[in-house]
C-alpha cells in the first residue's frame, strides 16, 4: 500500500494552487480569468507583480521538492509515486475541477528532490532557454526533456521512466503553446497575451 500512500501524499501536496491563492490574497483577482487562465507563475506575472510570480514559482517548486523529500524519508520504496503524484496534483487539482498548472516548476522541485544534479541540469536549461528566447513554454518544455537526458547521462537511470512520463505529460499540456510556437504567435515573457 505504500505506493498508494505516496501517490496520495504527492497529489494532495501538488494540488495546493499557490498561484491562485497568492493572487487572491494580494487583491489581484482570479488569475484563471486573465491571460492563459493558468495558475502557474507565468500567468501570475501577467498580473503585473514580479514578486507574486516569483513567490508562486518558488512555492510550486517547493511543493515538488517536499513531496519527494517526504517520500524518501517515510516511503522510500515509493518515491516515484510521490513524484508523479505531486505533478499530477498540480496539473489536475481536485479543488479546481482538475484544471491546474502545466507542471514545469513543480517538476523542477521533483528533479531536485530525486537528485540535485538532475535538478541543476533542469534549472540551467530552463533559465538559459528563458533568457535566450524569453518564451516560457519553450523553456519549460526544454527543461523537462533535459531532466530525462540528465538522468540518463548522470547515471540516475532508475528515474528515466518517471521523468520521461512527466515530460510527456508536461509537453501534452503545452500542446496549445506548441501550435502557437509553430505559428510564430507564442507570447514572450513580459508581453500581454
Amino acid at each position: 500500500m505504500n505506493w498508494l500512500y505516496a501517490l496520495l501524499l504527492g497529489y494532495l501536496d501538488g494540488s495546493i494552487p499557490f498561484g491562485l491563492l497568492l493572487s487572491l490574497a494580494a487583491g489581484k483577482g482570479d488569475i484563471r480569468q486573465i491571460g492563459s487562465g493558468n495558475i502557474g507563475a507565468t500567468n501570475v506575472l501577467r498580473t503585473g507583480s514580479k514578486w507574486l510570480a516569483a513567490a508562486t514559482l518558488l512555492l510550486d517548486l517547493g511543493k515538488g521538492w517536499l513531496a519527494v523529500f517526504m517520500a524518501w524519508r517515510l516511503l522510500p520504496d515509493a518515491v516515484a509515486f510521490a513524484a508523479g503524484g505531486v505533478v499530477i496534483g498540480h496539473c489536475f487539482p481536485v479543488w479546481l475541477k482538475f484544471k491546474g498548472g502545466k507542471g514545469v516548476a513543480t517538476n523542477a522541485g521533483v528533479s531536485f528532490g530525486l537528485a540535485w544534479p538532475i535538478g541543476l541540469a533542469y534549472a540551467l536549461v530552463w533559465v538559459g532557454m528563458l533568457a535566450f528566447t524569453r518564451i516560457s513554454s519553450l523553456a519549460g518544455m526544454s527543461a523537462v526533456v533535459a531532466a530525462v537526458i540528465a538522468a540518463a547521462l548522470l547515471d540516475y537511470v532508475e528515474f528515466v521512466p518517471l521523468l520521461g512520463l512527466i515530460a510527456l505529460l508536461v509537453i501534452w499540456l503545452h500542446r496549445e503553446n506548441i501550435r502557437r510556437l509553430l505559428n510564430g504567435t507564442e507570447p514572450k515573457v513580459g508581453s500581454k497575451k
